[in-house]
């Protein structure tokens, strides 16, 4: 009888154990053929808190191990119809079926493998010894190269995702799958609400200011293309001479030795024994290279006194029993930052996953100890790049994070300078910087020359975790320097922007404009502010061009303030200032504004202006007038209230702010 051949791949009526083997062989060579795409996949979904290192390794295991499906778990069992183990071999070799029709063979085993990678990588918990289970990398830490400010955003956006998320996200984006397949592979590999999952990820890509499907084939996604650097030489050493000394002791010392070292395992008493007091957790010294969470949480303890038991129970037990925040702040253990001696004074810096506390004991004779408290979740890489440690005669030092390769101050109000070399200890504990920030009094409307000085720091980050990233902070009072960014003016027809750091010549130059409006916002516990650039307009009479600016400050409760300014001739003509909104935000990209503005002839013209999805502006009461597009130039007449209303792209209408006709003027 003639062998029956289907699409010419795959004898049906060949032994059994030909196709298995020949199933087997098309496996192995579609894992091959295909392994990047597999370990990535396996990268994008397993979990942040394995480090960066470890996940690599686990990426790499969890496809390297796709093709067994006997006894241990991480070795997974392809689900799909059809595949099972092979009766014969002892359940340790996954049996692939014959190809249907219209199925080549390399793309069933593909689906079966991609399957299988997605299940192994969302199983919870990950029932491996990956210590026995994962390849070997001795004395090495692996990891994918550090990508730019948008990777960095993914990278902390999918370690915030559920597992499911980060899978669906992945199958999608990256795999280019559609949803009903997505779900289908999720629901095989039991992942829970797989709909929601699908969903989650639908919203975090069309929230994402970039594409992310093109940053998750950038190498900062690749697990198979790495860095490798040592591990801590100094402790290895360190460890690997206590080890052979503990021996040579347990050789000699035998019976003996071991009653001296049971008598010197006697457990101390716990700083937990003062009332409220606790010990604080200390970080791995390298955690911050190793980890997708760079922010507070990644701090190791550094410091002269960071060994100092009684001030760190003086500095917890302060904390505990003052708990500003609240009763709900004492209860987790804190983690220490720091603890030495700066300027005379003794400081010691807690993080206790929501607030950040800087106990102080000032020198002898100088005053009682003091405790400030105040949020800092949420960080990142810049939010929590620096702290401020001591404030005195217009001196700040700062303590830097460990990721910070480079320092620098600036002059924001001189954008051509160069910055300034700023000397950080091997703690990093910077030098001091002259000034704290602009002065106060000085508003949104303020001249260039109005106020003084505005120092502001240039920090960039290590290589180690994103490549070519510097970045401006500024004093404003609080215990963590703001971060400055900016987002220059919308191009027609390109999408909108997102906020970038301002350290280039165009950024420093557009910082300098708006230096001595942060005065206005010190004290008020401001985590970043971004100078948004929202529309250009003419000035009537051939005036010349101005600018219409929104300065955000987000602050670490929440609360967002809007600041908007007229940039003409030289000035910032303050328009209005709106606290508590989510204006000029993430959450509030349409925006309208007006205000009053006198030409060089002396005539008053009302101008307004919206942002890039604002098509036409209606001015109504003291002055009616309107225009397409997204600017309004219109003379005003006697003083009165002037209501603006925005027309969208999407039909729908817009209000705006103004100033009274009678008011303003520039």
């Amino acid at each position: 009888m003639r062998s029956l051949q289907t699409n010419g791949s795959s004898d049906l009526t060949a032994p059994i154990p030909a196709r298995r083997a020949s199933s087997r062989t098309v496996a192995e060579a579609v894992l091959v053929e295909q392994y990047p795409a597999l370990v990535r996949l396996a990268h994008l979904i397993l979990p942040p808190d394995l480090g960066r290192h470890g996940r690599v390794l686990a990426a790499h295991a969890v496809v390297q191990r796709s093709l067994t499906a006997g006894g241990g778990a991480g070795r997974p069992r392809f689900p799909g119809r059809g595949a099972g183990t092979d009766p014969g071999s002892g359940g340790g070799v996954l049996r692939f079926p014959a190809p249907r029709s219209g199925e080549t063979p390399g793309r069933s085993a593909h689906d079966r493998l991609r399957a299988g990678v997605v299940r192994a990588a969302l199983r919870p918990p990950l029932r491996v010894s990956w210590g026995a289970a994962l390849p070997k990398a001795l004395g090495l830490r692996i990891f994918p190269p550090a990508g730019g400010t948008d990777e960095l955003a993914l990278d902390r956006a999918l370690s915030a995702a559920a597992p499911a998320t980060r899978a669906a996200l992945a199958l999608t984006a990256w795999e280019g799958l559609a949803r009903e397949p997505v779900l289908a592979l999720l629901r095989e590999a039991r992942a829970a609400d797989p709909e929601r999952a699908v969903a989650e990820a639908e919203r975090l890509r069309a929230a994402a200011a970039f594409d992310v499907a093109e940053l998750l084939r950038r190498p900062e996604f690749d697990p198979c293309t790495v860095h490798l650097r040592p591990t801590d030489l100094l402790r290895r050493r360190r460890r690997t001479r206590v080890a052979a000394l503990c021996g040579v002791l347990a050789l000699l010392t035998g019976t003996i030795g071991g009653a001296l070292v049971r008598e010197h395992e006697t457990p101390r008493p716990p700083m937990s024994a003062a009332p409220g007091g606790t010990t604080p957790v200390r970080v791995p010294a390298e955690r911050w290279a190793d980890t997708s969470r760079v922010d507070f949480t990644a701090w190791p303890a550094r410091g002269d006194r960071s060994s100092d038991r009684p001030l760190l129970r003086r500095a917890v037990t302060a904390w505990t029993r003052g708990a500003p925040l609240g009763p709900g702040s004492g209860a987790r253990r804190p983690s220490l930052l720091f603890a030495g001696t700066v300027d005379g004074a003794s400081v010691v810096l807690l993080h206790t996953g929501l607030t950040l506390v800087r106990y102080t004991e000032p020198g002898t004779g100088r005053g009682r100890p003091s405790l400030v408290e105040t949020r800092a979740d949420d960080s990142d890489v810049t939010t929590a790049a620096a702290v401020v440690l001591t404030r005195e005669d217009h001196l700040t030092r700062y303590l830097l994070a460990p990721w910070i390769a480079e320092a620098g101050v600036r002059d924001l109000r001189a954008p051509g300078a160069a910055a300034r070399p700023l000397p950080v200890t091997a703690d990093g504990v910077t030098g001091p910087v002259a000034g704290s920030g602009p002065a106060g009094g000085a508003g949104p409307g303020t001249t260039a020359g109005s106020c003084g000085e505005v120092p502001a720091l240039r920090l960039r980050s290590s290589t180690r975790i994103v490549e070519d990233h510097a970045f401006l902070v500024a004093d404003l009072g609080g215990l963590v320097p703001a971060h400055l960014t900016w987002t220059p003016l919308p191009t027609p027809g390109d999408p909108a922007r997102r906020p970038r750091e301002a350290t280039g010549p165009l950024g420093l130059a557009a910082w300098a404009r708006s230096a001595c409006s942060l005065a206005a916002l010190r004290d008020g516990g401001v985590r970043s502010v971004n100078r948004w650039e929202f529309a250009a307009q003419r000035l009537p009479e051939g005036a010349g061009r101005a600018l219409w600016v929104c300065a955000r400050a987000d602050t670490w409760e929440g609360r967002g303030r809007a600041d908007v300014t007229l940039e003409a001739a030289g000035r910032s003509v303050p328009v209005t200032t709106v606290r508590n909104t989510g204006a000029c935000g993430r959450f509030g990209q349409d925006v309208l504004a007006g205000t009053v503005w006198s030409a060089p002839s002396g005539a008053r013209h009302l101008l307004a202006a919206g942002s890039r999805r604002v098509v036409g502006v209606t001015a109504a009461g003291a002055v009616d007038a309107a225009a397409r597009g997204p600017v309004l130039a219109a003379r005003a007449g006697a003083a009165g209230r002037v209501r603006l209303t925005g027309r969208l792209v999407d039909g729908s209408s817009l209000p705006g702010w103004t100033a009274r006709t009678g008011e303003g003027g520039g």
